[in-house]
């Protein structure tokens, strides 16, 4: 039995003593080092370009102290135990750039330490409608004087290298001399989490988490502090990549009491010191505005100069602009994104923390991907994935469209590389990497990396999704129509046909989304996605030729497209081959995959999970088990190629024998789980996606924020339970509203009209927020929803309920009359 089924109710998740309840705000009201790493995740501020965790502002309790930006990696040589041709050469690693979050606070010269400090009120909280992280606390002195200490840190939407920090100290009763040092610190040589691990696979070896290097990454290029001004500077370049960097912060400080300032510089290091007389009453406040700049190569003396541009024209506005410029920017987004259950605070405060996460890690990523981790953490080496595509984009195109597109362009300047790597394989088209930063190739493992070649279908098969639900051919016929017949080559070279079984296009040698079972002929999951690349990219090209002639001519002139390559993907996409098991009544996850063993989950001690970290892969191989959805996933992506019964009884084989040891799937099984009916399961698994970061519910949290579970807790809500699908481009809602939830809404922007849907137990009510109208399928009922003019759908009937969950896979015979058994190895 997996994790998530083994679910406990929704308030037994976070102690409420520490974490209240409240639908806007994320709150702790006691500080706690045991879960430093979590703790910083939590909250941690960003927007897709910059990040900061949330490590203290006092710079030395942190369980990783981590400043990110989104692209700005170093380059290390991949030695591989035995080499092979084609196996990726250069692996890529998000740096963990110099820390201008450091504010220390001395008081009668003794530090603020908050593990060992006498703390009398404690306070850290982010409004998700603000988008502010601020502290307050008083502490009492090993001298016994109250001292109030707040601060607050803002990472902008509204200027992507702007980050904004304030330091406000107070002695309530009691005179002091009080020491305040603002710092920008480059950790390096061990300090903090550069070691390097350049084989690819060893002892401790933990593929979620960043490799680590040894050697000094950044090579100091200018540092400057002027005590006039209140400015510092660091410049760097990488050592190995060639990137560089500027950061510079400009000091405001405010205060009627008597002080001296000092400042240094060096090349790891920059500051600001501030020596304060404190009478009793008298705020000593600190404003720091910080910036940073990075390029693929421009000299650090030029990012310096844009450094200093931006701090000059910050330092010409009111400082309360900034915060009016984030508010504004998060009523945008809120309006256009929240998604809301009535009287329940702790699940709608878990929603938003989500959909919060989500627009930290994309909503200036401009010209870059959205790494695994966002910018809150290191984990998975600030790598971009099939995460996106499949779990991020589908929130973001159909509430922030404009931000959908900057990330499909994103993959289109990656298509250069995508057409090498399929060379170096020896395909045609092109294939993208399966993890990278820049373009290449950056797994290590082939089997559970490389191999998994459905990436081309999940960037085509987005594409597809933004192009239907937004109408903007615009983009379609200048640059995604490229990904489309690229990708589309690829899969009409990779597999074969055979001519002894009526002409079926097979596709060998492959992995699906399971890392559990790889390289398999026939992968399901992977021969549902090509076949939907393939017939779209013809449907494109089609489209083109008969709308826009002379666009059509420069297409073929481009790409070097004949017709006969058209016709071949069309010819392909009729004749794939779709595994079914007619004994069984379920799809073969693979050709071979029902001849194995089953593993037994439910005798599986706890210790021993997860499997990738406690078992060698070829034991995990032999087996039926997954990490994560597979079948179950392509079910729902594709759930119109599938009947309401072959979808049960897939789900019903594949979720007992599904492991969730991967943060994908939850949310997938819970939209999966309602769809056929299995309500109580469906809403266990959706607790338990809600809650993979703020509960820890994967015990790496402290490596950032999970942000394709964050993505997919919207799919869960919209497409789950709100029963929304896209699938041929038609719009549909079919809701699986949980019992005991008085109602659900959720927002979807279909052509540009913004649809307001409200899900109650009898009806589902439609409003346009914005825009002109928008024509839905409600249970069967076309129904067509104009401005100031709200249409109500009443339910008759609800979809199908199913009691308990769906059984085990052992007892079942295989179409020999074999009976399946389970067994857990080594026992």
């Amino acid at each position: 039995m997996s994790p998530s089924h083994q679910a406990p109710p929704a308030q037994d998740y976070l102690d409420r003593s520490r974490w209240p309840a409240d639908g806007w705000r994320l709150a702790e009201t006691r500080f706690d080092s045991s879960d430093l790493g979590v703790t910083e995740t939590l909250f941690s501020v960003g927007n897709g370009y910059l990040g900061l965790r949330g490590n203290v502002e006092e710079g030395r309790e942190s369980h990783t102290h981590g400043t990110f930006v989104n692209g700005f990696h170093e380059t290390w040589p991949i030695q591989h135990a035995e080499e092979a041709f084609g196996f990726a050469k250069v692996g890529q690693t998000i740096v963990n750039v110099p820390d201008a979050k450091v504010i220390r606070l001395y008081i009668d010269d003794e530090p603020l330490l908050l593990p060992v400090a006498d703390i009398l009120e404690y306070e850290r909280a982010i409004d998700f409608r603000e988008g502010v992280l601020r502290r307050e606390l008083l502490w009492r002195t090993p001298a016994g004087k109250r001292v109030r200490v707040r601060s607050s840190r803002m990472v902008s939407f509204h200027d992507k290298h702007l980050a904004v920090l304030s330091f406000e100290v107070t002695m309530l009763d009691d005179a002091a001399p009080v020491a305040i040092s603002s710092q920008m610190l480059n950790r390096q040589d061990g300090e903090d989490e550069y070691h390097v691990r350049a084989e690819a696979m060893g002892a401790g070896f933990d593929p979620r988490r960043s490799e680590r290097l040894d050697r000094r990454v950044l090579d100091p290029q200018h540092h400057c502090s002027d005590v006039e001004t209140g400015r510092v500077e660091l410049g760097y370049r990488t050592h190995d990549s060639g990137m560089t960097l500027a950061v510079a912060a400009d000091h405001i400080f405010e205060t009627e009491n008597t002080y001296t300032t000092r400042a240094h510089s060096e090349d790891d290091l920059a500051k600001m010191t501030y020596r304060v007389d404190a009478q009793p009453g008298q705020p000593i406040r600190l404003t720091k505005l910080v910036t940073y700049h990075t390029s693929r190569g421009v000299p650090a003396r030029e990012l310096v100069d844009r450094c200093r541009r931006t701090l000059d024209r910050v330092r010409e506005q009111d400082l309360e602009q900034q915060y009016e410029h984030q508010r504004a920017w998060l009523a945008d987004f809120w309006e256009r994104s929240d998604v809301e259950v009535p009287g329940n605070e702790a699940i709608q405060q878990a929603i938003r923390w989500n959909l919060f996460q989500v627009a930290q890690a994309s909503a200036r990523a401009e010209g870059h991907g959205f790494p695994a981790k966002g910018v809150s953490g290191s984990g998975y080496s600030g790598h971009y994935f099939w995460d996106t595509e499949i779990y991020v984009l589908p929130f973001l195109t159909y509430t922030s469209p404009h931000i959908a597109r900057g990330a499909l362009r994103f993959r289109y300047s990656l298509l250069d590389h995508a057409r090498k790597r399929a060379t170096e394989l020896a395909q045609q088209g092109a294939l993208y990497a399966w993890r990278t930063i820049n373009g290449e190739e950056a797994s290590a493992y082939y089997a559970a990396g490389t191999a998994q070649y459905h990436i081309n279908a999940d960037i085509s098969y987005a594409l597809t999704q933004y192009v239907r639900a937004t109408g903007d051919t615009d983009f379609l016929t200048r640059e995604g129509i490229d990904v489309l017949v690229e990708t589309a080559r690829m899969w009409a070279d990779l597999g074969f046909w055979r001519s002894e079984e009526d002409g079926t296009f097979h596709i060998h040698g492959v992995t699906g989304p399971d890392e559990y079972t790889t390289v398999v002929n026939d992968n399901l999951f992977t021969n549902v996605m090509a076949r939907h690349n393939l017939a779209r990219a013809a449907d494109a090209v089609r489209m083109l030729a008969e709308r826009d002639g002379p666009q059509y001519d420069q297409v073929l002139a481009r790409l070097d497209l004949r017709e006969s390559e058209i016709a071949e993907w069309e010819r392909v996409a009729a004749g794939m081959a779709i595994p079914y098991d007619e004994h069984l009544g379920v799809h073969p996850q693979d050709q071979h995959f029902l001849e194995r063993e089953v593993w037994d989950l439910d005798h599986t001690p706890l210790d021993r999970r997860p499997l990738l970290l406690n078992y060698h892969p070829l034991v995990i191989y032999r087996f039926q088990v997954l990490k994560q959805a597979d079948v179950v996933l392509a079910l729902f992506l594709h759930g119109d190629e599938f009947t309401a019964d072959q979808k049960r009884a897939d789900f019903e084989y594949y979720d007992p024998i599904t492991t969730g040891d991967s943060t994908l799937s939850a949310v997938v099984q819970s939209i999966m789980a309602a769809e056929v009916g299995y309500a109580d399961l469906a809403y266990r698994y959706f607790l338990s996606a809600l809650f993979v970061d703020l509960a820890d519910r994967h015990h790496n949290t402290s490596d950032g924020v999970h942000v394709a579970s964050t993505g997919g807790v919207w799919s869960a809500l919209a497409c789950g339970f709100g029963g929304f699908r896209d699938h041929g481009g038609s719009f549909t809602i079919d809701p699986r509203l949980p019992e005991h939830w008085e109602g659900l809404v959720y927002r979807v922007t279909l052509h540009g009209t913004r649809v307001r849907v409200t899900v109650r137990p009898a009806e589902v009510e439609l409003v346009v927020e914005d825009g002109d109208a928008a024509t839905l399928t409600v249970r069967d009922q076309l129904v067509t929803v104009t401005k100031g003019e709200p249409v109500t759908v009443q339910l008759h009937g609800q979809g199908p309920r199913l009691e308990g969950e769906p059984p085990p896979v052992p007892g079942r015979r295989r179409s020999d009359g074999t009976v399946i058994t389970a067994i857990v190895p080594g026992c």
